[in-house]
């Protein structure tokens, strides 16, 4: 039997093309035309746009007959990214560029090789640049993202255009490299871009960079409108005046900031891990505990060495320190660790835990995975698991705030971090990080109410403020951190647990410390 088009992951394609035919046009399409923009028979258009809908992802105009993006998608674009700074930054600086200019002023940041749009503020011209919150546009294509490349080093700006593709989107877009470079070269020197019709025909605009106080990229404001009211001439008279103000913008960014690769040490040099894991301080013996998942060993660590205290017989999926033993989770159940020896203590089936946390009291959370992604909930005295929340994609992490009585979950493939409300069933999103930085593996509260995210394949460790802003990271010698931990006697030190079993072998050539346990004076 063939399957419903509108069923699967072949539905959320489908659903996602539609999104992107709708936002390239802001004056909304017709059935018939999204229909034909995406290739699909009538009645599956229709059925994916009454889902839309529906969610508010798209809206229907009933008097010119057409479907919009709708305002969903604008509060999903706000969420998305680790800048809200950059957004506020911006807002004043964007607003008077609107006012001066009457045209449609933006904000925006790199994702790979893409400029990411993340506010806008409409002119007041019904024929406007309207795109939308969100919309990503090829780098080397708009002026925005040749600011961007114009302002980055010559090593950063060759990882982003390393594996783009040039083509043309209109017959005005530089297509040549050695064109682009010669452009790139003017944009440094003049301190603005300019799109000439180059990603989409009849649309011109001006960009520039914006660079904080240590002289990072963080993005880049434009101002866009038709080709017959932005002329070349108009372009270049507000340049300077965009430059300007990313400038200002820039001089408000607080500084991200940034610690070495040999700021964050190895806590001991004979210590390595498959798969370190699962970290966790005891203030009682002033030491670290940690699991091996791979090993599989349990580890202590404290100021005058470290040691195995124990081999499993089988991977552990977590440990979690209780009032007077260890919890160890495996495939079939847990395993419970105490002065007398290791006994087991629950027993299941088909219940795979990716991550289980404490929370207030003796209650236990518990991340498990499922066929659409993961279920979040507690386990009971008898072990027994009562769904709380469902995430329609893989959660890696969870970890309670003590401060808030909150739980907060990541998932990697979007980047995001959700915040989850005991006896609320809604999420929320504190932020995401982009895919180029790395996928999150782990959480760590700080006492400010800060919190710590160790990135897999981004070499780094970031700490986002408590509106989900970052604003420091730290360098590491290795790909991939799986564990974090604050600890020591004033919980100033933080502890990171990393992996060698999944690191190519010709990353662990450049990554030899994989696997060892890392310490950084926080």
């Amino acid at each position: 039997m063939a399957n419903n088009p509108g069923d699967g992951t072949g539905a959320l394609e489908k659903a996602i093309d539609v999104l992107d035919a709708i936002g390239l046009r802001p004056g909304g399409l017709s059935h018939m035309e999204i229909s034909a923009a995406v290739g699909l028979p009538r009645t599956t258009t229709y059925r994916l746009l009454a889902t839309l809908v529906l969610r508010g992802l798209v809206r229907h105009d009933p008097v010119k007959k057409v479907y919009c993006l709708g305002s969903r998608c604008l509060d999903f674009a706000k969420q998305v990214y680790t800048m809200p700074e950059l957004v506020m930054a911006a807002g004043d600086e964007l607003r008077e560029l609107r006012d001066l200019t009457n045209e449609t002023a933006y904000v925006g940041a790199l994702e790979g090789s893409n400029i990411v749009s993340l506010e806008r503020f409409d002119g007041g011209h019904s024929l406007r640049s309207n795109t939308a919150v969100g919309f990503r546009k090829s780098v080397y294509a708009t002026s925005q993202g040749k600011a961007v490349l114009a302002a980055m080093d010559g090593t950063s700006r060759d990882a982003v255009m390393k594996n783009v593709s040039m083509r043309k989107f209109t017959p005005m877009t530089l297509s040549d490299r050695r064109a682009l470079s010669t452009e790139l070269q003017a944009i440094r020197m003049r301190g603005y871009a300019i799109d000439d019709e180059e990603i989409v025909s009849g649309v011109r605009c001006v960009g520039a960079a914006v660079i904080d106080q240590d002289g990072v990229v963080r993005g880049a404001i434009s101002v866009a409108g038709p080709a017959f009211r932005l002329s070349r001439t108009r372009l270049e008279l507000l340049g300077p005046q965009i430059a300007e103000s990313a400038r200002y913008i820039g001089s408000r960014l607080s500084p991200l900031k940034t610690l070495p690769a040999d700021g964050c040490r190895v806590a001991e040099a004979s210590t390595m891990a498959l798969y370190g894991a699962s970290p966790r301080w005891c203030t009682r013996r002033n030491r670290l505990v940690w699991i091996d998942a791979l090993g599989p060993t349990l580890r202590t660590y404290h100021p005058g060495g470290s040691e195995e205290i124990l081999h499993l017989e089988q991977p552990v999926t977590g440990m979690l320190p209780r009032q007077d033993h260890l919890l160890l989770t495996h495939q079939n159940g847990a395993l419970r660790v105490d002065d007398h020896g290791v006994h087991p203590h629950w027993e299941w089936r088909n219940l795979e835990i990716v991550s289980l946390e404490a929370g207030e009291g003796e209650d236990i959370w518990v991340a498990v995975e499922s066929v659409n992604g993961a279920l979040i909930g507690q386990l009971d005295a008898g072990g027994n698991f009562k769904v709380a929340w469902s995430i329609p994609e893989p959660v890696t992490c969870i970890r309670w705030n003590s401060w808030n009585k909150q739980l907060y979950a990541t998932a990697p493939e979007s980047g995001a971090i959700f915040i989850l409300r005991p006896g609320v069933s809604s999420l929320k999103r504190l932020a995401s990080v982009p895919k180029a930085s790395g996928s999150i593996t782990a959480l760590e509260f700080d006492n400010e109410g800060g919190l710590w995210a160790a990135l897999r394949d981004g070499w780094n460790v970031i700490h986002l403020r408590e509106d989900g802003s970052c604003d420091r990271s730290v360098a590491l010698p290795v790909p991939y951190p799986t564990g974090l931990c604050l600890g020591g006697e004033n919980l100033d030190r933080l502890f990171i647990t990393t992996a060698r079993h999944p690191v190519p072998l010709e990353t662990l050539k450049r990554a030899p410390l994989s696997g060892h346990l890392f310490e950084l004076n926080v």
